[in-house]
């Protein structure tokens, strides 16, 4: 059997029949606290999405999304690597903070990743009758005590790695789909099978809050490691995304096949805010949706295919192209429709947003490093004087306002960019402006200081 058609959603119901039922249906109480819904995409480029300027590959869902919430121009990852850019916006915390700045890989997706005393943010939702589940890519370790359902989720159903094929889901030779704490197999493809979980959640919870972590593996590539002998190692996309484009399903050209990967995306986002929109639940819903960083920039290993325009390089780099990510912010009659941010904010501040929304007092430990954006997110003229920081694999970089300062990897001299006219970091300024350089370049050592 042709193992691209068969899509077991009922083995999903299965799964998640034994867990409690929690609503009748219908609309949501009134005065209720509101449901979060945290959409997360796997190395999507900043120019992967239609309303971002791509105007080749079909994301209506993304696009909709974003005229009718705020679309952010200048929001950044905490890091520019999977493993790290998740640790860091569960926990609100820069990654010297939480000790995790690497990717996890091979059988280091199995031990203890992030540390088990940092605390997640469903673990502050929980005392306040949140329900809470996570359904796709985890990737911030999976030994007892790391796992979801140990970490404050109620439920989980998704992968334990970094990446894994899209329709056999191995992860180098093992199975990595789990429900829970165990493995399972499942027939579908991931991101079927992660949105149709989510819908259910949903359906399970139209009478309560409800937190649902939404990590997308795609578009992250399936990585060679994931094949079996003869197996081709290429982007998989379902047919039906493959047919948007008028392309067939043995389509070679990498390129094509990741449009139709990142519509099939789009795809899965349409189908869970479509959910809300069935069980009238649009409105008591705060939605985020972004990348946990920016596209991977390798040629000759087939990752050229997305963009990161107009963004410099991408992936596991401080250029802006690895850390500045799309991202939407939904939250009907709160934010107005429709409008743009510029202002600077970082996926630290999404957890202090969400304890903001759920009404939760900002705690003096653990120490949080993001702040709430709320105010600029309604008042995009309010000025925001923040400093935010990067370090990874020896570079370093800082943003204060309209300036960047960076030290690239292997290279002994610092640079310097106005992002408010280059945000290309095209020219540098570090030689005509040394006083703001050597501000900056003083402000990253003070900073890393206070880490051991």
């Amino acid at each position: 059997m042709d193992r691209k058609r068969l899509v077991n959603t009922g083995l999903i119901i299965i799964l998640l029949a034994g867990l409690p039922e929690m609503s009748s249906g219908g609309e949501a109480p009134q005065n209720r606290l509101p449901n979060i819904v945290l959409i997360t995409a796997d190395n999507l480029g900043y120019g992967d999405v239609g309303c971002y300027g791509n105007s080749t590959i079909k994301t209506p869902a993304i696009d909709r999304l974003a005229t009718q919430g705020v679309r952010c121009t200048s929001f950044y990852s905490a890091s520019p690597t999977c493993t790290v850019s998740r640790a860091t916006l569960l926990t609100g915390r820069y990654p010297e903070r939480i000790g995790l700045n690497h990717q996890l890989s091979a059988k280091q997706n199995l031990g203890i990743g992030l540390r088990q005393t940092e605390k997640l943010i469903p673990q502050y939702l929980k005392p306040l009758g949140y329900a809470t589940a996570c359904f796709g890519k985890w990737n911030i370790g999976f030994a007892p005590g790391s796992r979801p359902t140990e970490r404050g989720f109620d439920e989980f159903f998704g992968n334990a790695s970094g990446n894994f094929d899209y329709y056999t889901h191995i992860y180098a030779g093992r199975n990595d789909l789990y429900h829970g704490t165990e493995p399972v197999k499942v027939a579908g493809y991931s991101t079927d099978l992660f949105a149709e979980a989510a819908c259910d959640f949903i359906g399970r919870h139209t009478q309560s809050p409800f937190f649902l972590y939404l990590p997308f593996n795609a578009p992250h590539f399936p990585s060679s490691r994931n094949k079996g002998p003869g197996e081709p190692n290429i982007w998989q996309a379902p047919a039906t995304a493959l047919a948007a484009y008028g392309y067939a399903e043995d389509e070679a050209d990498p390129q094509k096949r990741y449009h139709a990967v990142v519509t099939a995306l789009d795809t899965g986002i349409d189908r869970v805010l479509k959910k809300l929109d069935a069980l009238h639940l649009t409105d008591d819903t705060l939605v985020i949706f972004y990348s946990d960083n920016g596209a991977f920039m390798l040629p000759g290993r087939g990752l050229e295919v997305a963009s990161n325009r107009p963004l410099r390089d991408g992936g596991i780099t401080l250029w802006e192209g690895g850390i500045r990510v799309p991202c939407i912010v939904r939250w009907p009659g709160r934010l107005k429709p429709g409008s743009l941010s510029d202002q600077p904010w970082i996926s630290l501040d999404i957890l202090p947003l969400i304890l903001s929304v759920a009404g939760v007092e900002r705690p003096e430990t653990p120490v949080l490093d993001g702040v709430d954006p709320l105010p600029e997110l309604r008042d995009d003229t309010r000025p925001s004087p923040r400093r935010f920081f990067w370090g990874f694999r020896g570079m370093q970089a800082v943003r204060e306002g309209r300036y960047k300062w960076i030290l690239p990897k292997r290279r002994p001299v610092a640079q310097l960019f106005d992002l408010s006219s280059d945000v290309s970091e095209k020219v540098d300024l570090a030689s005509s402006q040394p006083e703001v350089a050597d501000s900056l370049r003083r402000a990253f050592a003070e900073w890393r200081s206070q880490f051991p």
